[in-house]
């Protein structure tokens, strides 16, 4: 402060022809001492007289300090009642940001709100989740652990524990925080706390040899040099500190190590720390007052030629000054406001009418308005000001203990919080150069429990923290793309999760294709019986007039062979992608030519039955002989298939659909039947036409006749009627591709019993026993088999 003074009254255009003077006040680090001295001040005088000052004109312009949080709020209390101006260099306790209760109360030193939000950025930079909390019991360390507090929970992390130092000394409270301290999971605790209360706390902690923690220190106790003994090695090696940034002043080293009591007669503070540090006595200026007591019996006298540079004290770290900078800035800016004020020009001044304030009788509040709208680049060209709540903008640096050979600490820059910078800007950390306790090169986890990977869920703990929980697989159809998620997202219908489930991926197309050895199978089937069906065609189109291919209606069986043809190509319907027409055919067409089939073999059995029934005398069958009722019959069973079928068409057609649920993985593109009831009143009928087949056929099957095929077509029923009655359940029970193999298979099958039970031996006969192809032989069918007997 008074090399601040010095150098301003050298400054020929700051304050020309102005003297600034100043009185000194040591409040002892007491509420009492701090009042009793701002007392004398307001009074003018040495008596303290409240309300009143004894002084005609005051030359008191501003109060510069105190340092302490503590002192400092009533101090401030007492001269926001008169608006006088106070500046602190060292008190950030965020209360005195609050203009309501200190109106006139500035500081050149960040508010704790600033470090608190700077400590939550450093604990989220490498990914904390899980912090400890101690303070002192002063409104420094109540009110900056609390900010700290509310931004860690507002940005997600949880406090394992939040404990107070006493303010007055117990072992007991001691000796459990420090069993918290030790049980506790967390491995990173954030200290709010002055040096002198942390002290015995700390040294509980090093003396139980607890190490592997990572110490956040606020900027009360970073740079306590009572912690650089070699007890407190092991435990406070990593720490973390903040700072409040530091400021070069030129010309001021050279300033101190001037200093000499031999030149500064009235300066008692420099005389009594010259003979204790040189451990000597000042004989000259010992002669009236009292002998120093703190010398001891072998000091000698001082010889005049002692100089401070040579000492090597950590007192003199005068490349690492911050309080003392802010106290420089906050000298310079009384200096600044008083120019304000004296260069102020009538008519044009901050107050009623535009009037100025007089130089040699001026209102404490009218100085105080030039104080907090100061605004200049000191001499390093950084800028100072104050904002609306009377705080200077906020920059720390952050440091980190390292141990160095000599087995003491050495403060390591290794980044900056600057609250004026973007967001992304704000935090800057060298990581690399942080050394961590026990000399670990990864940085330290602190976390309840471990992080949840990709694929995973957390799942809260009952009367737990919500940073104390449990992994959780996402569930079937869901992923987890990042870690410690709270929730799983469902994949999108088309997509399906990795094994790991931590991402969609595309879900395969599935249906029955020609390339894949199933959907061969079945198409080569398909065409070889096909073939097979060409064959019996030409071969009874060749032999049509021989009384085997003329038996039981010839018309009859070229059309059941035809629709068999056509039923051995609907399976190429149903293989391959499905699309919107081939699902409006595939069915229907199936339904329809099945149908045809049926009914050419019903009408095949009624025509045996009518030819034995009308033989007989006077019988009323006689009408119904000839090719027409068998016709009508054929027409009218698939006409009625094709009315379902195309009723069932137009009121809800089948459509192609892509099912993402089946299948665990896969889209299945299939067809969607759209209207079920439809789908098996086909069935139903066709199973109607078999039935009824079936049984007309078994009851016939003993008539006597030339060539009766009652035998054949009971037999290719019972075929039939079996596959059909074994593919429901099977049909219900497959899905995708397989459902649909299922019913190729089931019209393949039925399909070549019709034919190779009811053609085959006629075939056989046509081909390998043409003897037996004859009229007389069948004619003498039954007499020559009876005969032979």
């Amino acid at each position: 402060m008074i090399f601040a003074t010095e150098e301003i009254h050298k400054d020929q255009y700051l304050l020309p022809n102005v003297t600034l003077g100043y009185e000194i006040y040591d409040s002892c680090t007491t509420v009492a001492g701090a009042l009793e001295g701002t007392m004398r001040l307001l009074t003018g005088q040495t008596m303290t007289v409240p309300n009143y000052q004894c002084q005609t004109h005051s030359s008191f312009v501003a109060v510069i300090g105190e340092s302490l949080s503590a002192t400092s709020i009533p101090i401030a209390r007492l001269l926001g009642l008169y608006k006088f101006p106070q500046i602190s260099y060292s008190a950030t306790v965020t209360t005195l940001s609050d203009k309501n209760q200190f109106p006139s109360f500035l500081r050149t030193v960040p508010s704790d709100l600033f470090q608190s939000i700077g400590i939550s950025y450093l604990i989220l930079h490498f990914g904390w989740k899980w912090v400890g909390l101690l303070s002192d019991s002063s409104d420094y360390g109540l009110q900056g652990i609390n900010n700290v507090k509310e931004e860690l929970v507002k940005a997600g992390v949880c406090i394992a524990f939040s404990e107070t130092i006493p303010a007055m000394y117990s072992e007991t409270k001691i000796q459990h925080i420090s069993e918290i301290i030790q049980k506790s999971s967390a491995n990173v605790i954030v200290i709010y706390s002055i040096d002198t209360t942390l002290y015995p706390v700390m040294e509980v902690i090093a003396n139980n040899n607890l190490t592997g923690k990572v110490w956040v220190a606020s900027d009360a106790w970073a740079q306590f040099y009572l912690f650089i003994k070699s007890e407190f090695l092991r435990t406070l090696q990593g720490t973390l500190g903040f700072l409040v940034r530091k400021g070069e002043m030129p010309g001021f080293k050279e300033y101190i190590y001037n200093l000499n009591p031999y030149s500064n007669l009235d300066d008692i503070f420099l005389k009594q720390f010259w003979e204790i540090v040189f451990n000597c006595n000042l004989q000259f200026l010992n002669k009236i007052e009292m002998v120093n007591k703190n010398l001891t019996k072998e000091s000698k006298d001082c010889d005049g030629d002692e100089t401070l540079e040579k000492m090597k004290l950590d007192f003199f770290q005068l490349d690492d000054l911050r309080t003392t900078y802010n106290v420089y800035n906050a000298v310079y800016a009384v200096a600044y406001a008083l120019s304000d004020m004296i260069s102020c020009k009538h008519g044009e001044g901050p107050f009623d009418n535009g009037t100025c304030a007089s130089m040699h009788d001026f209102h404490p509040w009218q100085i105080f308005y030039y104080i907090k709208n100061i605004h200049f680049r000191n001499k390093n060209g950084e800028e100072v000001f104050f904002d609306l709540y009377g705080d200077p903008p906020a920059l720390y640096s952050i440091i980190n203990y390292h141990v160095t050979a000599e087995n003491t600490f050495r403060y390591v820059n290794v980044g900056r919080f600057d609250s004026g910078a973007a967001d992304n800007q704000k935090l800057i950390v060298d990581a690399p150069a942080i050394v961590w306790n026990e000399g670990h090169g990864k940085i330290p986890q602190s976390l309840c429990s471990e992080s949840c990977p990709e694929g995973f869920r957390k799942a809260p703990q009952p009367g737990q923290s919500v940073c104390c929980y449990s992994c959780i697989m996402c569930a079937q159809g869901e992923i987890s793309n990042e870690t410690d998620s709270v929730l799983c997202m469902k994949c999108p219908k088309d997509a399906w999760p990795n094994v790991r489930q931590d991402k969609c991926i595309k879900k395969a197309t599935e249906f029955l294709s020609y390339e894949e050895p199933l959907g061969v199978t079945l198409t080569t089937v398909s065409i070889l019986l096909e073939m097979v069906s060409a064959a019996i065609l030409t071969i009874f189109i060749k032999c049509h007039h021989t009384p085997v291919v003329k038996a039981n209606n010839q018309e009859i069986s070229y059309l059941l062979i035809f629709s068999l043809m056509l039923c051995f190509l609907c399976p190429l319907i149903f293989i391959g992608r499905p699309t919107h027409v081939t699902c409006m055919l595939r069915q229907g067409v199936f339904g329809i030519i099945f149908t045809l089939s049926l009914s050419c073999i019903l009408a095949k059995t009624v025509v045996v039955v009518i030819a034995f029934r009308a033989s007989k005398p006077n019988s009323n069958l006689q009408k119904y002989k000839g090719p027409r009722v068998p016709k009508m019959l054929v027409m009218f069973s698939t006409s009625v298939q094709v009315i379902i079928c195309v009723s069932w068409l137009i009121i809800s057609p089948p459509f192609q659909d892509e099912n993402t649920t089946s299948v665990t993985g896969r889209i299945i593109i299939e067809c969607n039947e759209s209207s079920p009831v439809a789908f098996w009143c086909m069935l139903s009928y066709m199973g109607l036409l078999s039935t009824v087949s079936l049984v007309v056929a078994f009851l016939s099957r003993k008539l006597p006749d030339s060539f009766n095929e009652a035998k054949f077509i009971t037999f290719s029923m019972l075929v039939f009627v079996s596959m059909w009655m074994s593919f429901i359940p099977a049909y219900l029970s497959t899905q995708g591709k397989f459902m649909v193999a299922v019913e190729i298979f089931a019209i393949v099958c039925s399909g070549s019993g019709l034919l190779l039970c009811v053609f085959i031996p006629k075939c056989y006969i046509i081909l390998l026993r043409p003897e037996m192809n004859t009229r007389d032989y069948l004619m003498g069918k039954g007499a020559f088999k009876k005969g032979k007997v």
